[in-house]
């Protein structure tokens, strides 16, 4: 049964903003999921005026409450910017500084970097922003340690996410964070929508013509995770698409961004964070179940993908917790 929120997301409105970033953040965070048993968001959209004209004139959004929703609000987003050079509104950039300055979270969609690094909150940072306009924002902002080949960058209480597709990638990055890996597939699965992509992943992935009619991995992925807890290597997994290991490189870096180890790896912990979060405490029976192999492994392989250890995941993740 679901609970009354105590988070409060805030999404700012700019004149000419992308509606697409807005429908994201509305079906990821205003969205009601009654279903779900944890207490879910209080969204709301805000702007300097009452009225704001969207992307190309397409239509005006009436009615959205003032810039000083900000004030209240634990996460904030800045969604795109049409022409990321110009500079932004001032009441804008004020309400994002003092957002900062009460420990908000803040998160950037697409250009909207340019917005929060505007803001000085990106100083000394790691961020990314639109492969398309990352020159442009490392000439004007070479104190921000921009990242322009991933999809979002996660800096602890900011957040950037790179295109407009990549907003919902850090949506379910942040449900992820706050609710756990099981949570998070739940709102992927009701988006139909992958959550296996994580931030370290490129933003443009090259697609050549294939030199055979199928070069789809879909049935071997589908077969990899029903298998995870088995010896997987990438030889056995080229072999089953009947492809050198070298072949199956290329198309794991075509189609996902990635190395086929990579993703297993990553799938691994994706399930092992599951089984922790549904409340398996014995960690040899949590990596052999996953694959990961041994406790030691599990410990590892955690850290580098979260900053926990598994007691610590286990206190912010478990129901108990």
């Amino acid at each position: 049964m679901a609970q009354e929120s105590s988070h409060r997301v805030v999404m700012i409105v700019s004149a000419g903003s992308n509606p697409f970033e807005m429908g994201v953040a509305t079906e990821l965070f205003g969205l009601r999921r009654p279903e779900l048993p944890v207490p879910w968001y209080e969204f709301e959209l805000c702007a300097e005026t009452p009225s704001v004209r969207m992307h190309q004139g397409l239509f005006r959004l009436s009615g959205v409450a003032g810039l000083d929703a900000v004030d209240c609000a634990d996460t904030v987003i800045v969604p795109n910017r049409p022409d990321p050079e110009t500079e932004p509104d001032p009441a804008v950039l004020d309400a994002i500084g003092r957002a900062d300055a009460r420990g908000a979270r803040l998160v950037s969609f697409c250009t909207g970097t340019f917005t929060l690094a505007a803001a000085g909150v990106l100083d000394g940072r790691r961020a990314t922003t639109h492969w398309r306009w990352a020159d442009a924002f490392i000439a004007r902002h070479p104190q921000v340690h921009l990242d322009p080949d991933v999809l979002f960058v996660d800096d602890g209480r900011v957040i950037t996410a790179a295109g407009s597709a990549a907003a919902l990638d850090t949506g379910l990055h942040i449900i992820r964070s706050d609710h756990g890996a099981e949570i998070a597939a739940a709102v992927s699965r009701r988006l139909v929508f992958a959550v296996h992509r994580d931030g370290g992943q490129r933003q443009f992935v090259e697609h050549p013509l294939p030199d055979v009619p199928d070069t789809s991995l879909g049935p071997l992925l589908a077969w990899a995770e029903e298998n995870l807890a088995a010896d997987l290597t990438v030889t056995g997994l080229a072999a089953r698409a009947a492809v050198s290991p070298a072949t199956l490189h290329r198309r794991f870096r075509a189609q996902l961004g990635t190395t086929p180890l990579g993703w297993l790896t990553e799938c691994r912990i994706t399930l092992a964070c599951r089984l922790m979060e549904r409340g398996e405490e014995r960690l040899d029976v949590v990596a052999r179940t996953s694959g990961l192999g041994t406790a030691t492994n599990l410990r590892t392989q955690l850290r580098r993908r979260t900053g926990l250890t598994p007691s610590e995941y286990r206190r912010r993740f478990t129901p108990a917790g």
